[in-house]
């Protein structure tokens, strides 16, 4: 029994000693003092991921010493793999937190790209015009299109290929049927300009609509005991003491 209680504090401190996060490290590569240093970091895999095999060690001699008796290893052992395989299909922090701020800087880049289109600037020459101006997770993704359109390639491929993206995946589309169509390419990313600005104000005004409803359970929490101090107590007090008299 004390073997067991050593072991689940030996697992605790390994887990506790995890959960505390690393320095996150600057993308390698070399760096120029004419421009910006890349917006990204690299975090690796996340913590969870690079300690796969401890976490799925631990889960193992969990399982093992809360089932016990003979079928303990083999609980032990089955515990493990299903660590290992709900791990494995986990999405990393980082690759969550880019995603996210690409949503976010999605109809900015569009109106800008829509700006460049207008003032006459190519498809490629505007799409590096706009990861020049507004570096970030968008510009990381939309680099390589504006080198694949500089050496030649198809664009609607190249923006078929965009149409895939989890965030830059309206952008890809309405590029591509443009370009497979024949259509004004500045009237379509306009249009998508105009249609993400309009998503992008709705989405701030529902969150700032639902700030009321998260903070009435806080400020309720907050108030209930300064009422039932204030204003119950004192008249249960009063009543008990009537009931004395």
């Amino acid at each position: 029994m004390i073997g067991l209680v050593v072991l689940a504090a030996v697992a605790a401190a390994l887990a506790a000693a995890l959960l505390v996060p690393g320095r996150p490290r600057l993308r390698d590569g070399p760096s120029s003092s004419s421009g910006p240093l890349p917006a990204a970091v690299v975090s690796g895999p996340g913590w969870m991921l690079r300690f796969r095999l401890l976490w799925c060690l631990l889960a193992g001699m969990a399982g093992a010493v809360f089932v016990g008796g003979p079928v303990g290893p083999a609980a032990g052992a089955g515990a493990g793999v299903v660590v290992w395989f709900v791990i494995g299909r986990a999405e990393p922090p980082s690759v969550r937190r880019r995603r996210d701020q690409t949503r976010a800087d999605l109809p900015h880049v569009v109106g800008l790209l829509a700006s460049a289109l207008r003032a006459g600037a190519a498809t490629g020459e505007a799409v590096g015009v706009v990861c020049d101006a507004l570096p970030g997770a968008a510009a990381d993704r939309l680099a390589p299109v504006a080198a694949r359109l500089a050496l030649g390639a198809d664009p609607v491929r190249v923006w078929e290929q965009l149409a895939d993206d989890d965030a830059l995946g309206p952008l890809g589309r309405a590029l591509a049927r443009a370009q497979a169509t024949g259509a004004p390419v500045v009237r379509s990313v306009e249009r998508l300009a105009d249609d993400l600005a309009t998503g992008a104000r709705a989405e701030v005004e529902d969150r700032a609509r639902a700030v009321g409803v998260k903070a009435a359970l806080p400020l309720g929490l907050c108030l209930l005991p300064a009422f039932v101090l204030i204003g119950i107590v004192p008249l249960v007090a009063g009543l008990l003491g009537t009931v004395a008299l």
